[in-house]
């Protein structure tokens, strides 16, 4: 018998397209008895201005299992939010949906469960995006898709472990501190 998964937490970079094509999913996967899927269900109808919460779909009318509810990350306002939500519904929403179905192939989630299981997923989408110049669909899929599966990866392998995070502890310099260390912000 497969263990019941009530709570598991993941995340993931993927980046090497264009700048602005990075993807960092922030994932809860559990039991939709469980805290997921309350979370899921109060997100579903909480919608907030600004943060679409829609399910991954393949297409119109082809949701994924498990069920998979996309949170945006980023607020994108005036001439550009039209262009921005196409691109995140569209590709970002495809690859998304992709990258769950390639979870469950690769056997990080069990096939037996999928139609008990949900996953919240906070998808990082930049707003630049929107002033890419022949922006690349595809390379733009194909790293998000990556990163899904990547982040369920980790999040069903428990990783990075305990032991890998103390012995790495002081070798890691977040980015952006060091940026700010370095005067850049």
């Amino acid at each position: 018998m497969t263990e019941r998964i009530v709570l598991r937490f993941g995340e993931a970079l993927v980046s090497g397209g264009p700048p602005g094509t990075a993807a960092e999913p922030e994932i809860a996967i559990g039991s939709l008895d469980g805290p997921v899927g309350v979370a899921m269900a109060t997100l579903l109808g909480d919608q907030v201005k600004g943060h679409s919460r829609v399910f991954a779909l393949l297409n119109t009318d082809v949701q994924v299992r498990p069920a998979t509810l996309m949170v945006s990350k980023v607020t994108v306002g005036g001439e550009k939010a039209t262009k921005y939500t196409n691109i995140l519904l569209g590709t970002v929403q495809a690859a998304i949906a992709h990258g769950v179905l390639d979870a469950v192939r690769a056997g990080d989630l069990p096939k037996s469960q999928v139609n008990d299981l949900g996953i919240i997923c906070a998808v990082w989408l930049s707003p630049d995006i929107v002033t890419i110049a022949n922006l690349d669909h595809r390379v733009l899929f194909d790293i998000h898709r990556r990163a899904m599966a990547k982040a369920i990866n980790k999040a069903m392998h428990h990783e990075p472990s305990i032991d890998w995070l103390l012995e790495n502890q002081d070798k890691i310099v977040h980015r952006y501190f060091q940026m700010g260390l370095d005067g850049k912000i």
